[in-house]
């Protein structure tokens, strides 16, 4: 291990010759351009951009960004007022028992307004068209920071996992070990990698000071973070940075696509599989698609180095990433993502260790609200997830508080809440669940996967993960308003 980034072990030093380091910002805006289109709008209509996409079995025609946006919000309104219509005698039963105001909260909680986002999240998706990119002639240099703690379990696998990237450029890797009491230090520091480079906490000091840390010493002007436990696909470096190249000039972050590697485990890892597969990544895709998406996650990102000093780097907080993606959004900046950028993460594997992390999630999104309320009035497409978010305590709350008593009180035959016309919704979230896997199948076959059957977890997914997830969600926004004390607990 050296304190330099030199080439890959093992790598022809001469073929990196052709790679020229990219000094500066503006080189690199330069090598963005030389490879896309400027991003005029007068540019952006269909016959300008129709011939740079491959078409994909999502959408038989193309339409621009705003158009697609204007079209799935009509959908989504229409699924919404008929949803209303249809929802009007379960409103007059509930309010028979609890007062008009609470059976709309209740109702539009449960179900009105996650109807409209998922009617929303489906139009998206099947209008979703991603432009083909083009391979540029020279990629960045790239600094990879891993902030690890007591990570002796998998600190070597997740560097064996860029070892074995087919990057073409140089790279250097910062492992910052944040006080560590196991062997991460010492396995980190018997690697024998010239590109990579142990730095030391005196002390533990959490996440976010670790990555300042890396970022101080960081020497090349695209960063990239990565989790201690997670595992790079073949391919993920290069694609995660051809994204980046490729996307509008104005993009300072690329987050990629997060898969869990122990699935197998159990039924809490099982079920993870498919929040991960479906959930996650379309909702990633949808926003990407809107051009800001709200989330580049600490566990594997690309981002540009002088706009991660130009925000102060990650601060300290549980939601750092969040933070710091909102902290771009705001300035007007885009952020993007990597479908096929593929990187394996461990997962929580037990229940605790999963409301915990859902618990630290729902509290980053309010510290991100802290920091930056006005991120609400930015004129951009994307602001509306933000209000999205800004309506999820309320969604699940009501979730908490009527879906899940109403469940149970169904099997007692009591039909307050759930009864048969909660049936209706099943055939939506069908087909929600068929468009998430169609994308996501797609995406796994072009880059050699196969999505593996695991009828169980989908099933625990489909039928019990909302009843533990919404819960966990409202304990954290609790703890964020009541103060309580933070900590990282699992990521």
């Amino acid at each position: 291990m050296r304190d330099d980034a030199t080439s890959r072990a093992g790598e022809d030093p001469a073929s990196l010759e052709p790679q020229p380091e990219l000094k500066s910002g503006a080189e690199i805006a330069f090598a963005r351009a030389a490879i896309r289109r400027v991003a005029d709008p007068a540019l952006d209509n269909a016959r300008t951009i129709a011939s740079a996409e491959k078409p994909t079995s999502n959408a038989p025609f193309y339409l621009n960004v705003r158009r697609k946006f204007g079209f799935s919000l009509a959908v989504s309104a229409a699924w919404l007022a008929l949803t209303v219509v249809v929802a009007l005698p379960w409103v007059a039963d509930l309010s028979a028992l609890m007062g008009a105001t609470v059976a709309w909260l209740a109702i539009g909680g449960m179900a009105l307004v996650p109807g409209f986002m998922n009617a929303f999240l489906v139009a998206s998706l099947l209008l979703d068209r991603r432009p083909q990119r083009q391979t540029p002639s020279r990629y960045p240099s790239l600094s990879i920071l891993i902030a690890a703690y007591n990570e002796e379990a998998s600190i070597a696998d997740t560097l064996r996992s860029i070892a074995n990237q087919d990057y073409p450029g140089t790279f250097e890797v910062f492992v910052i070990d944040d006080g560590s009491r196991d062997r991460t230090a010492a396995i980190v520091d018997a690697c024998d990698h010239d590109w990579l480079k142990l730095l030391r906490q005196p002390a533990n000091a959490g996440k976010s000071a670790a990555l300042n840390r890396g970022l101080a010493e960081a020497r090349f002007d695209v960063v990239v973070t990565l989790d201690a436990d997670s595992y790079l696909y073949r391919g993920a470096l290069k694609n995660l940075v051809e994204r980046y190249l490729n996307d509008p000039p104005n993009t300072r972050a690329v987050a990629g696509t997060m898969l869990v590697r122990n699935s197998r485990k159990n039924w809490v890892t099982k079920a993870q599989e498919w929040d991960y597969f479906h959930g996650i990544a379309a909702i990633k895709r949808v926003q990407s698609l809107y051009q800001g998406t709200l989330v580049a996650q600490g566990a594997f990102s690309l981002y540009e180095r002088a706009t991660l000093r130009e925000v102060g780097g990650w601060a300290e907080c549980v939601g750092e990433d969040i933070v710091l993606t909102w902290a771009m959004l705001r300035k007007g900046w885009r952020v993007g993502h990597a479908e096929d950028a593929l990187c394996f993460t461990n997962a929580p594997d037990s229940l605790h260790q999963f409301v915990r992390q859902r618990q630290r999630w729902a509290r980053g999104m309010m510290e991100a609200f802290r920091h930056f309320p006005d991120i609400l009035l930015k004129p951009r497409l994307s602001t509306m997830f933000v209000w999205w978010n800004l309506l999820f305590p309320w969604l699940d709350l009501a979730y908490t508080l009527f879906f899940v008593p109403g469940v149970i009180l169904a099997f007692f035959g009591i039909y307050w809440v759930a009864g048969p016309l909660t049936l209706a919704l099943l055939p939506m979230a069908l087909g929600i669940n068929y468009m998430m896997y169609r994308v996501g199948s797609q995406m796994f076959t072009a880059n050699g996967l196969h999505v593996r059957r695991n009828v169980s977890g989908f099933l625990v997914y489909a039928f019990v993960y909302s009843l533990i997830l919404q819960p966990a969600c409202v304990a954290g926004y609790f703890s964020e308003v009541l103060g309580l004390r933070k900590s990282w607990g699992t990521k």
